[in-house]
């Protein structure tokens, strides 16, 4: 079955905008077999600005916003980020190792980042996520699934199962049920 982000090469979605980042090394032999998702926003809770990207590539300029300081150095990546828009930026390959997932357990084994794709959605905990999002969310997962199709539906998390001592998003704005529902569509 085909559909929306269904042009591959190399990892990489042609479907989609490229923004290839610095952050990022080999996977070792794993196979991608999870799905994670997180939110971003930069400055907390402001939506549609440069900084998300600018991050993921190493230019975040720390002194544009006086809560950036604790970033300075930070390196950082992502698969994808699904902007309020539903505009899909990839800053990573699928077949490359992103810098999202930090400390992180999943059925056991640690190093998520070594067997997961990561997906941002620009939003917080509690702001909700838009109708096109939503959209696009749906759309790249079942797409990945094809790709990737160790990504079952027991195989999308959010940050917060796999870092649960330390993060938690998407929060309680994402709507598991109307997503998880959708996918199987």
């Amino acid at each position: 079955m085909s559909g929306v982000f269904d042009n591959w090469q190399a990892g990489w979605c042609a479907d989609v905008k490229h923004v290839p980042s610095p952050h990022f090394n080999q996977r070792p032999a794993a196979e991608v077999s999870l799905l994670v998702i997180h939110n971003i926003s930069l400055p907390a809770g402001q939506f549609g600005l440069p900084y998300i990207e600018a991050l993921f590539c190493g230019t975040l300029d720390c002194q544009a916003d006086a809560s950036f300081a604790d970033l300075q150095g930070l390196a950082v990546s992502a698969h994808f980020l699904i902007k309020r828009t539903g505009e899909v930026l990839q800053f990573v390959s699928c077949d490359e190792r992103a810098w999202h997932a930090g400390v992180s357990t999943f059925a056991g084994r640690s190093n998520c980042n070594d067997f997961a794709v990561g997906i941002e959605l620009e939003g917080t905990d509690t702001s909700g996520y838009t109708e096109a999002q939503y959209a696009q969310l749906v759309a790249l997962t079942q797409a990945l699934q094809r790709q990737y199709p160790l990504i079952t539906q027991e195989r999308i998390v959010g940050h917060s199962d796999i870092a649960p001592e330390r993060k938690t998003d998407p929060g309680v704005g994402f709507d598991w049920q109307r997503y998880l529902t959708a996918i199987l569509s």
